[in-house]
């Protein structure tokens, strides 16, 4: 069964093994947290709110083509080039994408309170998460572990906390709460995901070489 087991991890192992998965998921998320806190400081008129679609578009596009073009450039000169149907990576990675700018839209254009939303939203994309990744590297459990308290923490923070993270958004200051939590939320993601993704890269270039160097 651990044999099997090893086979099955070995796709999500080897797609994320330079970390470059996780850094592309970190960027994003940073990135729609950007998105989102250049939208509350524009005007409801601005050109800002009519272009933030196409933005998020671009920096998917961005974060596709790079990573794609450093894995050619680092991993498969040094791991090989392996491709696999299914790229659980990328299935995450947009599902996110889409569930983000959804929440984005709902929010204004609604009057929710989401924070118990946002909390079991991290708590499943920790789930995810972990099935995925920290199966085959087992430290990353701790990643997973500070993604379900740091939802957890959002959700229970004070009102006033979360208000004044979103209190700048002009003439809708009953949607402060919910933008709050929405961009902590990302800010706090995205920075977990780009230190795992960090340590992994470090971890790979120190334990893998060039063919070239190799046969030094």
């Amino acid at each position: 069964m651990d044999q099997v087991r090893n086979l099955l991890d070995r796709p999500r192992l080897y797609y994320n093994i330079d970390g470059l998965g996780d850094l592309g998921g970190g960027v994003m998320c940073l990135g729609f947290a950007l998105i989102l806190w250049l939208l509350m400081r524009s005007p409801a008129d601005s050109v800002w709110h009519q272009i933030s679609v196409l933005v998020m578009f671009g920096l998917a596009l961005l974060i596709r083509y790079g990573t794609k073009a450093v894995k050619t450039r680092i991993t498969y000169p040094r791991t090989g080039f392996v491709e696999y149907r299914k790229r659980q990576t990328q299935v995450i990675a947009a599902a996110g994408g889409v569930l983000a700018t959804a929440g984005m839209a709902m929010v204004f254009r609604q009057h929710w309170d989401i924070s118990m939303v946002a909390c079991l939203t991290g708590l499943a994309f920790a789930a995810a998460y972990g099935y995925y990744f920290a199966r085959a590297v087992r430290w990353k459990w701790v990643i997973v572990g500070t993604m379900a308290v740091a939802s957890l923490v959002t959700a229970f923070l004070p009102a006033d906390i979360l208000g004044d993270l979103g209190s700048e958004v002009p003439a809708h200051p009953d949607r402060a709460k919910p933008l709050g939590t929405i961009l902590l939320s990302l800010m706090v993601y995205g920075v977990l995901l780009l230190i795992s993704g960090g340590v992994s890269l470090w971890v790979y270039l120190r334990h893998t070489q060039p063919p070239a160097q190799e046969g030094q």
